[in-house]
């Protein structure tokens, strides 16, 4: 069923003052209360489409990762390093051009959670994994998949922070070549 163009309107009300004041608080001290007068929407209506502002969150990361599925979902081919170089771009010059609400998302306020689902996803699709070739013990495989997950969400954060002062392009080759130097393998 399609949204009506008023509710899509209170929606990105909802969302944008929620940004706002993640902007200058964690999600915890923030107060329906407060969300709505800075949206000037009331919590009736609030309500009406979410149970709290953890539910608004959650609803907006949902979203960003139906977006980040869908976009990777193009890319088929996971053993061309050119190819894996392009969707990285892609998913870099998204955050680009939504660069005022990802910062949020990405940053420390953020659901660490959901910026893990985020890079897992890029890295699967990428095809990086820790194969039984590289000198790695079996049994810190996955330590080391960890790792290579929060450096990323760490270097995008960093990136973040200093205004994108690097090109997509030039972040996407740095993420996918430190994944490969820290033992990262495709499949």
């Amino acid at each position: 069923m399609k949204e009506s163009r008023k509710t899509r309107y209170t929606k990105m009300a909802l969302q944008n003052s929620l940004f706002e004041l993640m902007e200058k608080k964690p999600i915890a001290k923030i107060t329906i209360k407060e969300l709505c007068e800075n949206a000037d929407i009331n919590r009736t209506t609030f309500y009406a489409h979410y149970t709290d502002q953890y539910d608004l969150l959650a609803k907006i990361e949902d979203e960003t990762l139906s977006w980040a599925k869908e976009a990777i979902a193009n890319f088929s081919d996971k053993t061309d390093k050119h190819e894996n170089i392009k969707l990285l771009e892609g998913i870099f010059q998204y955050f680009v051009d939504n660069s005022k609400n990802l910062k949020i998302l990405m940053s420390e306020r953020g659901d660490i959670n959901f910026q893990k689902q985020v890079f897992t996803i890029i890295y699967k699709q990428c095809g990086i994994t820790f194969s039984s070739t590289v000198d790695i013990s079996p049994g810190i495989r996955d330590e080391y998949f960890v790792f290579v997950v929060n450096g990323s969400i760490g270097l995008l954060q960093h990136w973040l922070k200093n205004g994108m002062n690097r090109s997509a392009r030039e972040m996407a080759e740095i993420i996918y070549n430190m994944a490969y130097q820290s033992g990262g393998q495709r499949v």
